[in-house]
């Protein structure tokens, strides 16, 4: 078999259909916007992702999956027009509210999916997808973004296959399906005559995230779905032995960082 051979798109999908981390509800998104809203605005992981986002000769972006607005308001004080786009009603609710806190008048939100149609979605100079990739058909999703875009593409995707770090399955003693690396989206892009650049950026991990028990109890339950109690009791040592109280480095996440010209 040859590689262009390997339809890499498949493949994507059995993965994510098998794996163990399941995609959000529309609810769920609703309700984890205020709290979400507490902790995203001042992250290393904004910082490094606009480091890379070459705005030069750009008046417009579309943020794809854009939440509370932690790109989308940074980015609208360098740009003409921000469109910001999520099916979480919650989650455009409280951007319209920062943004109104803010003074920013040049963004407008779209209360749309990655399934619903774009026909009416402008089509912007830059095109980010940050954190918001978790979809059922990956190439769709691309195509979606690349026919979205006039200059630059940018979208970011968890590395490593899991929302959970080894040490937190371990002390859970949880075994788990990865989900889908983003390996996966390289190869899906060149199958698309799409050579993309890969960088690596950084976001804050729930040690370092989570300053209580219940808070980090309830973040791994959102990531991994139900707790047995005996997993619960097991989280509990873990955050008593390893994170609480304790003045030690900050723990990182790491994202890939898939960028593309037109």
């Amino acid at each position: 078999m040859k590689f262009d051979d390997i339809d890499f798109n498949e493949l994507y999908v059995k993965q994510k259909q098998d794996s163990t981390f399941k995609m959000k509800s529309q609810d769920a998104w609703d309700k984890k916007a205020p709290s979400m809203n507490k902790k995203v605005h001042n992250s290393i992981y904004n910082d490094e992702l606009l480091a890379l986002v070459n705005t030069n000769d750009c008046e417009s972006l579309l943020d794809v999956g854009c939440g509370v607005g932690n790109l989308s308001l940074k980015l609208a004080t360098k740009l003409k027009e921000v469109n910001s786009l999520d099916y979480s009603s919650g989650m455009l609710d409280i951007l319209k509210e920062n943004a109104n806190e803010q003074n920013l008048t040049n963004i407008k939100t779209i209360n749309k999916s990655w399934y619903d149609s774009w026909e009416e979605v402008p089509k912007c100079d830059i095109v980010i997808a940050s954190r918001s990739m978790e979809v059922v058909d990956m190439k769709e999703a691309l195509s979606k973004l690349d026919s979205q875009a006039k200059k630059r593409v940018y979208l970011s995707y968890k590395v490593g296959g899991s929302f959970l770090s080894n040490d937190i399955l371990n002390a859970m003693k949880r075994e788990i399906i990865k989900k889908p690396d983003y390996i996966y989206l390289i190869n899906i892009l060149y199958s698309m005559k799409i050579n993309a650049s890969v960088n690596f950026v950084r976001s804050e991990g729930r040690s370092t995230v989570y300053t209580s028990q219940e808070d980090f109890i309830k973040s791994v339950s959102w990531s991994i779905g139900d707790i047995s109690d005996i997993e619960k009791e097991r989280l509990i040592t873990y955050y008593n032995e390893k994170i609480k109280d304790k003045e030690e480095s900050i723990d990182y996440v790491k994202w890939a960082v898939i960028s593309w010209e037109k």
